[in-house]
């Protein structure tokens, strides 16, 4: 079995059982009856949505080897001026390294931050209200289209590359198998703004906002991702500026899925066709 097939499986295997565990507790809350009783109205809401997400993610798939290729043609290498807004925060950051956080980052950054993703695909699914499922898949979709063409447009080296001597990929000079998983979802010049930080942050709002009725998830998300922010810097991946940028498109990509949002929008466009009609 190669590396990539190894760690490809070690990764399904913890996120599926993180996630089992997860769908354990909403079985519990009597959630799945609201498939009984609603899944094909659910299914049809949020279709369109999960179809718009899938083609992203394929697209994103068959373009990412060549975006490097491009950026080096249009893009504007902004990795000497991300290195002298912060100098040396991340090699600050690294300095507080030890094994304990280093094996807890490692795997928040690898897992955790799978199980992130995933896992409100499920709880929202089993939500009284649908439209949350609908609009994180816009809001995970801007995130990869947005993401994707930043990296086109923005040639950046993370610190682990430009700063050899004083940042550590600790990621990979621990858990080596890693570099392999890396590799082939990302390129060392794909590093502003921070997904990692964007997507984590896209659900941890979506969590906030469904506290309510996910209470525990509620608390769980947010501190999760604060955790995979820290791990982005920790790890040597990515700059203080990425994670502020991926701070950013995140707040972009879920105020602009929000559905309430939309319908105001539609809403002030209907009134003002109607204000000229009757002037």
């Amino acid at each position: 079995m190669s590396t990539l097939v190894a760690v490809l499986v070690q990764v399904f295997v913890v996120v599926t059982a993180l996630c089992l565990a997860g769908a354990i507790v909403l079985a519990r809350e009597g959630r799945v009856a609201l498939l009984r009783t609603d899944g094909r109205r659910r299914i049809r809401e949020v279709g369109p949505a999960m179809l718009a997400l899938g083609a992203m993610l394929l697209l994103n798939g068959l373009v990412r080897e060549r975006v490097p290729d491009v950026s080096w043609l249009i893009g504007v290498n902004i990795t000497g001026y991300i290195h002298a807004l912060e100098g040396g925060f991340v090699p600050w950051v690294q300095s507080f390294a030890t094994p304990a956080a280093t094996a807890y980052f490692s795997f928040v950054y690898v897992f955790g931050y799978t199980f992130l993703l995933v896992f409100p695909l499920l709880a929202y699914l089993l939500h009284p209200d649908p439209d949350h499922l609908r609009e994180l898949a816009v809001a995970y979709g801007l995130n990869y289209a947005i993401g994707l063409v930043c990296y086109a447009v923005f040639v950046a080296y993370g610190p682990r590359n430009l700063l050899v001597d004083q940042v550590e990929p600790l990621l990979y000079s621990t858990y080596p198998e890693y570099q392999t998983l890396v590799s082939h979802v990302n390129t060392n010049t794909n590093v502003f703004p921070s997904l990692h930080t964007s997507l984590s942050l896209t659900t941890a709002a979506f969590a906030v906002r469904t506290r309510r009725t996910y209470p525990a998830w509620g608390v769980i998300a947010p501190a999760l991702a604060a955790s995979v922010v820290v791990a982005t810097m920790y790890l040597g991946i990515h700059w203080a500026t990425d994670v502020v940028a991926g701070a950013l498109l995140a707040a972009l990509c879920v105020t602009l899925a929000r559905r309430s949002d939309t319908e105001a929008l539609l809403g002030r466009i209907r009134a003002a066709g109607d204000w000229r009609v009757r002037g």
